[in-house]
């Protein structure tokens, strides 16, 4: 083999386009830097440490790069140095001295240098493998990378393609870090690293923040096959996942059948954080949610039957109280549900037709039907406060169906449901009061006037409504006189063009 000068190798190099393809890729400085020279010549003492070598750039770069800033003092640099260390401990110890100078520039200018294998880079990239096999065998070639974000990633990367178990290697590692280490694998097509990394992530636990950075890389590589296999986690496939519908009623169901009250209680606030953080997105059928509220009425039905038959001395009437009050609370639960989906318009008119639970319950001792008023008493207070809109017609058959029941259980409500505001529910009921017709109203507030008169507090108070309806009645009287009423009039007049 005929001996070639490092100049004619290089010369030869620039002549092909080999050298300038990599240049312009930013790979490959402008200098391909020859072995030191064996003739005897004055010059400088040959550094000795890999920390000498640090920030030193090719001295017949043309034209001259920037000035490589120095390591500071500081924790990352001292992280650096140890990295530099312990990489060129690997890296000797596997493949010996090498035989390419490596040298990675970042965007403020920092450089280092550290050796690599020609015959390990074109392996395990085939972006080296198609920019170095075409050099000579021995000949020594400076490989610079500019304008890095993180220069301790390409090390890492580096590091990786010495490795044996990238999966040991990787574990340990932030999520963060990872997505930081496939970028770099994927430019320089690290296949073995490229896997590691998506095999990483595939098994490693994310937090909700680390899942959107997760997506938008990934996406922005258009890795496919992959990319599903990762993503599985966040994204179902749409022919294999459930409907919404289907996915609600089980767990709807599951919590009006709940044996354990304190875990019942805990999953009801649960699941109405969940559907009421995200109504606008969350589509939820009314037909699943009031197939739940019919089901509860046929369990408050059976309830109340057996309450208003049982006898005070049978020692399982703690149960059937218990019974009714986690029924009447599961109905309260779902009205809420609706009230928040804007869908409780139609459950006014369920529950003003339930004739026969409200006979019944005028049967069965208050002890054991309270907890259904509150019912009735979040009603009014929608309707007051303009959650949920009916006509006049169906609020006053509401109210008479379910008013008088209220005042026998107001007592029992007061006293007995913490959660009870009765302030709210007087001012509710006041104000559904008001949206009837004045005949209604008339009727309605007397009786009220009556047993306010007997039974004070254990009464709703109501006053307000009262004093409305009076002003409207005998003070501001507003009667419409037709003949009083202004006619508009439309005139259409056609002119000769």
């Amino acid at each position: 083999m005929s001996a070639t000068s490092p100049a004619a190798v290089a010369e030869k190099g620039l002549q092909s386009g080999e050298i300038s393809a990599m240049i312009k890729n930013g790979f490959l400085s402008p200098t391909y830097s020859p072995p030191p020279s064996t003739t005897t010549t004055p010059s400088s003492p040959k550094p000795s440490t890999l920390f000498e070598m640090i920030s030193k750039e090719d001295s017949l770069s043309r034209p001259p790069p920037p000035s490589p800033l120095p390591l500071p003092v500081s924790g990352n640099a001292h992280r650096l140095r140890s990295l530099i260390s312990r990489l060129t401990a690997e890296v000797t110890s596997a493949c010996g001295p090498g035989d390419v100078n490596l040298s990675i520039t970042s965007r403020e200018g920092l450089s280092i240098s550290i050796k690599a294998h020609r015959r390990v880079l074109i392996d395990r990239s085939r972006f080296f493998e198609e920019k170095l096999s075409g050099s000579g065998i021995g000949a020594w070639v400076t490989v610079s990378i500019f304008d890095c974000d993180d220069v301790e990633v390409y090390l890492e990367v580096l590091a990786m393609m010495y490795c044996h178990d990238l999966k040991k290697r990787l574990i340990g590692e932030e999520v963060s870090r990872v997505l930081e280490f496939l970028k770099v694998c994927l430019a320089i097509t690290f296949d073995a690293g490229v896997n590691s990394c998506l095999d990483f992530l595939e098994a490693a636990p994310w937090s909700e923040d680390e899942a959107g950075t997760i997506v938008s890389v990934l996406r922005s590589f258009h890795l496919q096959d992959r990319e599903t296999l990762v993503l599985q986690r966040i994204y179902m496939e749409p022919t294999n996942s459930m409907r919404t519908d289907d996915v609600l009623l089980r767990l709807l169901s599951g919590v009006l059948q709940a044996k354990n009250e304190k875990a019942r209680q805990e999953m009801k606030s649960l699941l109405a954080a969940l559907i009421g953080d995200n109504i606008e997105q969350f589509d939820v059928s009314s037909n699943t949610l009031y197939d739940l509220c019919r089901k509860c009425l046929s369990s408050l039905r059976l309830c109340l039957s057996d309450a208003k038959n049982c006898d005070e001395r049978q020692r399982d009437r703690g149960v059937l109280m218990g019974e009714i009050a986690r029924a009447a609370d599961n109905m309260l639960w779902l009205v809420e549900i609706l009230i928040s989906r804007k869908m409780a318009d139609n459950f006014v008119t369920l529950w003003a037709d339930q004739k026969e639970l409200a006979s019944t319950h005028s049967k069965t001792p208050p002890r054991y039907r309270f907890g259904i008023s509150s019912i009735t008493a979040r009603l009014c207070v929608a309707l007051g406060h303009g959650q949920v809109l009916v006509s006049g017609d169906v609020k006053h058959s509401l109210l008479q169906t379910w008013l008088e029941p209220l005042y026998e259980d107001y007592f029992w409500l007061r006293r007995t449901d913490r959660a009870f505001n009765h302030k709210m529910v007087e001012d509710g009921l006041s104000e559904t009061i008001l949206t009837l017709s004045m005949a209604q109203q008339e009727a309605i507030l007397l009786r009220w006037f009556d047993l306010f008169l007997n039974k004070g507090d254990d009464c709703p108070n109501i006053q307000k409504a009262l004093k409305v309806w009076w002003q409207r009645a005998f003070i501001k009287q507003h009667v419409v006189n037709n003949e009083e009423q202004s006619q508009l009039q439309i005139t259409v007049s056609s002119f000769p063009r």
